[in-house]
């Protein structure tokens, strides 16, 4: 068998395995809020995130085009094939381990400086499009304190605005609400995250002279949803664990609150077609939310653990895929 078409065989499948591992390593944050609140019991949260996610993937590909355009050249990229292999094996190990520990890390800063180190590793820094992948880097930072300060103001107006109804009614009416919230964020999580695998597919089919231009194959479009759905279907419970109950203790009104906060914040990067870590926006949204409602019941230390891994994700990724690289290569 010609040893390209293996290579891209083997690039479509560990972007499908990226895209299932995403699936129960993210979208756990995206229903974390719901399952802490028991808003939603934990099977149908998970059943409705994989349907949910299913469908926001399938519903756009601004992002997936940014993936492939934007960090490096994929028709002039050289040896990329085993550039793209690299660096989705070294996203997969790093989002594994992290996984493991419980520790909500981006996957999207793990694929975003995977690519960059495997093809730095391959032809150096000039390789980088400078200009685009900066503006990915800048999405990934600015987003999370977007996300922080939306989620300050949408729970600060619900504070004042039912500061003076009954407690135990607000709570059963949101969490009614938070059903719906839990819903819309999944949906919008499959609107960015799952894109960037399909990116990824789409740069290897270039790079291998299978396609001609940066548009999505539908092929990919439901690849990549059926392999996140998949993932959200067997449940992320460590980083719900993580994310719904050791950064604050969540209400349903205060879910609601950081549901909306993250969803606006993530569909809005999908509509102008920039990758965004949805482990960071929802993150920083409940932070945003426990400031407004008790800053001193925020759990600073958890807070500050997850700041760490989100520093240090994308440099460790690009290290660890410039090393898969150099071992890929010795075989290949």
């Amino acid at each position: 068998m010609d040893s390209i078409l293996v290579l891209t065989v083997l690039i479509v499948i560990f972007a499908f395995a990226f895209d299932f591992i995403n699936g129960f390593h993210d979208t756990a944050n995206a229903i974390a809020t719901a399952v802490s609140t028991k808003a939603l019991k934990p099977r149908f949260a998970i059943a409705l995130a994989a349907t949910m996610n299913f469908l926001g993937a399938i519903s756009f590909t601004g992002v997936a085009k940014t993936i492939t355009e934007s960090i490096v050249n994929p028709f002039t990229l050289a040896n990329g094939q085993v550039v793209i292999l690299s660096a989705l094996l070294a996203a997969i190990i790093w989002n594994l381990v992290t996984w493991y520990f419980g520790i909500p890390s981006s996957s999207s800063h793990a694929i975003i400086g995977a690519i960059a180190g495997a093809a730095i590793a391959s032809a150096g820094f000039h390789v980088i499009e400078f200009r685009g992948f900066i503006g990915i880097i800048e999405a990934l930072i600015f987003s999370p304190i977007l996300a922080f300060t939306v989620g300050f103001i949408i729970y600060s107006i619900f504070k004042g605005s039912f500061k003076n109804l009954n407690l135990a009614k607000t709570n059963r009416r949101f969490r009614f609400i938070q059903i719906f919230t839990a819903a819309l964020q999944a949906y919008t999580h499959g609107t960015n995250d799952a894109q960037k695998s399909m990116g990824i597919i789409t740069m290897a089919l270039i790079t291998n002279h299978y396609i001609s231009t940066s548009d999505i194959p539908f092929w990919v479009q439901v690849g990549c949803a059926l392999a996140m759905g998949l993932g959200t279907s067997i449940g992320g419970w460590r980083i719900i664990k993580t994310v719904g109950a050791n950064i604050m203790k969540i209400r349903p009104i205060n879910g609601v609150a950081a549901d909306l906060s993250s969803a606006a914040v993530i569909f809005g990067a999908t509509y102008i077609h920039l990758p965004v870590s949805t482990t960071h926006v929802i993150s920083s949204s409940i932070l945003g939310v426990g400031s407004a409602h008790r800053i001193k019941g925020v759990k600073w230390d958890t807070a500050q653990r997850m700041i760490v891994t989100w520093v240090i994700t994308l440099p460790i990724a690009a290290a660890l895929a410039a090393v898969v690289y150099h071992i890929v290569n010795i075989f290949l």
